[in-house]
């Protein structure tokens, strides 16, 4: 069940991109370094296990711990930053396949305020002629 870790070049890119944490002034333990926790999100994404079952051997911290960055990073909006990192990242390396891109703009509101014509005798006869065709 080996899964690949962040690499060096990788990590370089991504770490910029991590909020930056000041160690507590009362100290107690250490915290778990980003890079540990990443792998350990990325981990439970990729093989499907529940969270709890993180193996302690992998070196990515306990469950909750990685549970606990995941939420910070999403209330902050680090995926967000991370997804369009990546995405530049491969569009620079053209390894992105267009091929498969899928738009639909049935799935965005219409923005508020924004009125509709109004309906004539002509348009609403013309809509209804259009609903009897074939």
């Amino acid at each position: 069940m080996a899964r690949k870790r962040i690499n060096n070049e990788l990590w370089k890119a991504l770490q910029p991109l991590l909020p930056k944490v000041e160690p507590s002034p009362k100290g107690g333990r250490p915290r778990l370094d980003d890079r540990a926790a990443l792998n350990g999100i990325l981990f439970v994404v990729q093989t499907g296990i529940p969270r709890e079952d993180l193996p302690q051997e992998l070196g990515f911290g306990s469950s909750m711990t990685c549970w606990r960055r995941l939420r910070d990073w999403q209330a902050s909006g680090v995926w967000e930053r991370l997804h369009l990192a990546l995405l530049t990242r491969l569009r620079e390396h053209d390894q992105i396949d267009w091929s498969r891109a899928s738009i639909d703009g049935a799935a965005v509101a219409s923005p508020r305020g924004v009125s509709r014509p109004a309906r004539t005798p002509q348009t609403a006869a013309n809509s209804a002629a259009n609903d009897i065709s074939l």
